[in-house]
């Protein structure tokens, strides 16, 4: 008899909804956590090349916490692409203009960074509010 290691493929997937409240919740747990389920991990058939994950809601983005002095410390980079086209924005002005982005950088950082990775992050659903257009997808509630 012949043995072999099972790999998985896309119609493998399962394609569940998940919807984490991101309220008192820290940063970066908030961030592993919601990678982990993106990519897949959780799942017994995970395979590093195929995108096993599901679909993630996070509401009340607007309410997430950082620990330390990371709201005035903490900065986020980008460059327009021309010289001296630096731009940085702290943590807690990024709060205030807005807040879907900082789960999202948080989030986009732990996704493997390829093909794979923009496929896997076009999943993820964030909003400030508890307010969210999915309920047609049933989602399940993941506690942190």
């Amino acid at each position: 008899m012949k043995k072999y290691t099972y790999s998985a493929n896309a119609s493998d997937r399962s394609n569940k909804w998940w919807v984490v409240d991101a309220k008192d919740a820290v940063l970066g747990r908030l961030a592993t956590v919601v990678a982990a389920r993106l990519r897949g991990k959780h799942n017994p058939l995970f395979t590093p090349h195929v995108d096993m994950g599901d679909h993630v809601i996070v509401i009340n983005a607007d309410k997430v916490v950082l620990t330390g002095n990371k709201w005035d410390q903490k900065q986020y980079h980008r460059h327009s692409g021309y010289v001296g086209g630096l731009k940085s924005i702290t943590a807690r002005k990024l709060m205030e203009k807005k807040p879907e982005e900082l789960v999202r950088f948080a989030v986009k950082g732990m996704l493997p960074k390829n093909r794979l990775g923009r496929q896997i992050f076009k999943k993820l659903k964030v909003y400030a509010s508890e307010q969210h257009p999915h309920v047609a997808q049933q989602p399940e509630v993941l506690e942190i």
